[in-house]
């Protein structure tokens, strides 16, 4: 089980973004460069950070730009905003334990308070990163 690379890629977008806002159009041609992906994903992802409140874009050639101060924006929203899991949980279980089996027919009941448990502890944490803190690292290893 993985987290869908739109999570990355994204965080690696915002980062592009606020790197090369001042000396680039940020388009998303721009974009997928950097990713090395089809402009088509990144127009898709940087539709899904608008609809949560995290960049505008202006259509055409204008580029995109943060709605709101970066340290304001989580890697929790970010991870919110592109849909990376299957209806908010992180873990998928298999449909159908067998009933006749006492492992399959308990596995739930063993099991999923404690990976709900584990999704809040990773929420939480994501939660406490902000995209400033992402820029503050990036900074030091890309001399920006």
């Amino acid at each position: 089980m993985q987290i869908s690379s739109r999570f990355t890629i994204a965080i690696h977008v915002l980062v592009c973004i606020e790197t090369f806002k001042n000396d680039h159009k940020v388009t998303s041609d721009f974009l997928a460069s950097s990713v090395n992906v089809n402009p088509v994903v990144i127009r898709r992802l940087l539709q899904q950070l608008k609809k949560a409140g995290i960049i505008h874009v202006r259509r055409g050639s204008g580029g995109a730009d943060f709605e709101k101060p970066l340290d304001e924006i989580t890697l929790l929203d970010v991870y919110n905003a592109v849909e990376c899991v299957e209806r908010g949980e992180l873990f998928h279980f298999h449909e159908n334990p067998n009933p006749l089996c006492p492992v399959g027919k308990n596995i739930h009941a063993i099991l999923d308070e404690r990976l709900e448990e584990i999704q809040r502890a990773m929420e939480k944490e994501m939660a406490s990163i902000s995209i400033q803190d992402i820029m503050d690292d990036t900074k030091k290893l890309i001399h920006v």
